[in-house]
């Protein structure tokens, strides 16, 4: 059962207006907030892939300028040399030589400065050092790159220098053909200026194309120049797709022929032919867009939560005053017609509120009109019940008194017709319905008398009372029917005398009348109907228990009344309650 209950819960709550306020601006807001998610996160993926694409580019173009900058600056370094190697007519050796030196002091990253004939002799060079032995000088690339286009520069790949004894460095020859004076005559010769490679990878290192990234050069046969893996790639250990670099001279390309995808950017220093070719990793293009996707997602999660929290407070500071109304009709549901419902909240929340308080005060006024009647009514018929009684006891008691004339029972007749008087004045009461205790065991008292001599002496009875309480208010003719059904429904069946006590103490603030006979006793199915609320009397009175029960709640409450205890062949108590009522209360 619980789960169908748990369903309805919450499907009522669902229904809610607060739910639904929220449910649905929380809706509208989240479907706004992913489509602006999704088109900033596809600009912002879109800019990123583009400004990758130019950062690369811009990177490839510094290291371009830079690089070509440095080889402007080594011609002018080579063309300072061929000028000053071709006005030294008629010079010796040595003061070439030192000229030569000049040249190369201005500068830290040149390594030497030679000359040699076509044939391969050395003609002058500096710093002077002697030549390594079995050196092939005709088959070096720089030397065949002269002779074939003597008046071009040409640059050679970074190779170890071999030319001569001593230090060997990493170096870039730069040559061309010249002309020099020796012995009178002009012949041609070659200028060979080696140039420190370590400048050249300095300017490379210093580029970053992210954590990965890195720069390499190639010449337009695809020999690798300059790059930073570059001894891995001589042992084989790395492999790099020139294919790319060679086809094109210049932009930016995807590569994916080793399974992982890479922007390509190529620039070609075309006075030399070399290509730099930078080369990015398009998964940290990728981490990059999975950080502008985290940070829309958190952005996205705390808009919405501090979107839902304000719909929230917002959509409950709607919905309260309903609430409260919806809580004040469950009041007045249960039978409280005191609640008054502040009137606060929309204009038509206060109408509702204004009018649902009138309502309750309209169902108030209307239900104590109700029971005002009700209560005369009921007044109303318990004095007719009582105008019913006065005539039928009387005339069973002037039977009863005829016959004792007859008999000449004439003290029992003055007994019986001075407690009758008694009787009817207590009845009367000059029409009041309050009487003190005193009065109302007078009253009972009188009652038994009479019944007494109508039924021979058939019973006893005794009346006990605590001083304190014979003063106190009471309804009047609250006894007579409990004797009287005492008396014909207790005592009258017996084959033996009955006897009846009434008594009234006080207890807990109260008076507690007990009238206990020791009749017949009521049957078990008898007595659970009148616990259970329906007690009756089938005959004497007319009154009866019921209306004496219903005497005492209409006059002093639901919490007084009477109650009944009872074992058949023992007797029957019937115990009433009524509040202790002084004349000073």
């Amino acid at each position: 059962m619980k789960n169908p209950v748990n369903a309805l819960v919450q499907m009522v709550k669902m229904k809610s207006i607060q739910f639904i306020i929220t449910a649905s601006f929380t809706l509208v807001t989240v479907a706004v907030m992913l489509f602006v998610g999704v088109m900033l996160y596809s600009k912002f993926s879109e800019t990123a892939e583009q400004n990758a694409f130019l950062h690369t580019q811009q990177m490839i173009d510094q290291v371009s300028f830079n690089l070509n900058s440095y080889l402007d600056s080594m011609k002018e370094i080579f063309e300072l040399a061929a000028e000053k190697i071709r006005r030294s007519e008629n010079v010796p050796d040595d003061k070439l030589t030192e000229r030569l030196g000049t040249i190369l002091e201005t500068r830290e990253d040149l390594v030497s400065v030679a000359v040699f004939s076509r044939e391969g002799e050395l003609i002058a060079a500096y710093p002077q050092a002697a030549m390594r032995k079995n050196t092939r000088l005709q088959e070096q690339s720089w030397f065949q790159a002269a002779l074939k286009d003597p008046g071009h520069i040409s640059f050679s790949l970074p190779h170890i220098q071999n030319l001569f004894q001593g230090e060997y460095k990493w170096v870039v020859s730069m040559s061309r053909g010249i002309s020099v004076s020796q012995n009178g005559e002009r012949e041609d010769a070659i200028l060979l200026v080696d140039v420190n490679f370590k400048t050249i990878d300095d300017l490379c290192q210093r580029v970053e194309l992210g954590k990965k990234g890195y720069v390499y050069i190639i010449d337009l046969a695809g020999n690798i120049v300059y790059h930073p893996q570059q001894q891995l790639i001589y042992v084989g250990l790395k492999n790099e797709n020139r294919a790319i670099a060679l086809k094109n001279s210049y932009g930016s390309y995807v590569d994916e022929s080793d399974g992982e995808r890479r922007l390509v950017t190529i620039k070609t220093l075309d006075d030399i032919g070399w290509k730099i070719v930078g080369v990015s990793y398009m998964d940290e293009i990728a981490t990059t867009k999975k950080e502008i996707s985290g940070f829309i997602f958190w952005l996205l999660v705390v808009v919405i939560a501090v979107v839902v929290f304000v719909l929230t407070y917002i959509s409950a500071a709607i919905s309260r005053p309903i609430r409260n109304l919806e809580r004040s009709m469950q009041q007045v549901e249960k039978g409280d017609f005191t609640v008054n419902l502040a009137v606060r909240g929309s204009h038509e929340v206060e109408q509702l509120s204004r009018r649902f308080n009138h309502m309750v005060i309209r169902i108030r006024q209307l239900m104590d009109q109700i029971i005002r009647e009700q209560e005369a009514k009921r007044k109303s018929e318990l004095e007719v019940l009582q105008a019913q009684i006065n005539p039928h006891f009387l005339y069973n008691t002037l039977n009863s008194v005829v016959r004792m004339v007859g008999i000449g029972k004439n003290e029992d007749v003055i007994t019986t017709i001075t407690a009758l008087s008694k009787l009817f004045r207590i009845s009367l009461s000059k029409g009041k319905n309050i009487i003190t205790v005193q009065e109302e065991l007078e009253h009972v008292r009188n009652y038994l008398v009479i019944q007494k001599m109508r039924y021979k002496n058939k019973f006893t009875y005794e009346i006990t009372a605590q001083d304190e309480v014979l003063p106190c208010k009471t309804l009047k003719l609250l006894l007579q029917p409990i004797v009287e059904n005492a008396i014909y429904h207790g005592i009258e069946p017996l084959a033996d005398q009955g006897k009846i006590t009434v008594s009234a103490e006080r207890s807990d603030g109260d008076i507690l009348f007990r009238v206990r006979d020791n009749g017949l006793g009521i049957p078990p199915h008898v007595l659970e109907q009148i616990g259970s609320g329906q007690i009756k009397s089938k005959d004497g009175s007319g009154v009866g228990i019921k209306n004496v029960h219903e005497r005492i709640r209409l006059f002093f409450g639901e919490a007084y009344g009477l109650s009944i205890e009872s074992d058949e062949e023992t007797g029957t108590t019937v115990t009433i309650r009524i509040p202790m009522i002084t004349e000073e209360t």
